[in-house]
């Protein structure tokens, strides 16, 4: 399974003063982070990947606690990259065990239409909800099936 994670709230863009790249999780984000990490701790997730801006990373560093994982920066994972993205998701279908990864609001709507073009029946892909979870199946290597996990369903909301 391979878990695509919304980073958690993180206040306004327009009000934060200073590089975007540097804004952090608000308190509401925080609890979000915190419930995905309880949402997914029971799975068996051997990475955890994300994009490098705060946010994101602040976003499943709790997991990465829980787990004892590291939190991997990746570039492919960063606004504007759902093309590298997808590429990434390709190379982490093939390996074992579950895969965490956290992006932005661009990247998995773009990734999953994509896969929805390749005949992944996806249903509404503009679902991506500040904290939400796409989890993605995979069998043989490949992306077989779509679940969006809305922040509310597992107390992140």
């Amino acid at each position: 399974m391979l878990h695509l994670v919304r980073h958690a709230d993180a206040g306004s863009r327009g009000a934060w003063v200073g590089d975007d790249f540097e804004r952090p999780l608000d308190d509401h984000g925080s609890m979000q982070a915190e419930a995905i990490a309880v949402t997914l701790a029971g799975r068996p997730v051997r990475r955890i990947l994300s994009s490098p801006y705060v946010r994101c990373v602040a976003t499943v560093a709790p997991l990465g606690q829980i787990l004892g994982l590291p939190v991997e920066a990746s570039d492919e994972l960063a606004e504007g990259s759902y093309a590298e993205a997808l590429e990434l998701l390709g190379s982490l279908a093939a390996a074992e065990g579950d895969s965490v990864l956290c992006s932005h609001g661009d990247v998995i709507p773009g990734v999953l239409w994509v896969l929805a073009r390749h005949g992944l029946e996806i249903g509404d892909r503009g679902r991506c909800k500040k904290g939400s979870i796409w989890e993605l199946e995979v069998v043989d290597g490949r992306i077989v099936a779509a679940t969006y996990r809305h922040p509310r369903t597992f107390g992140a909301a």
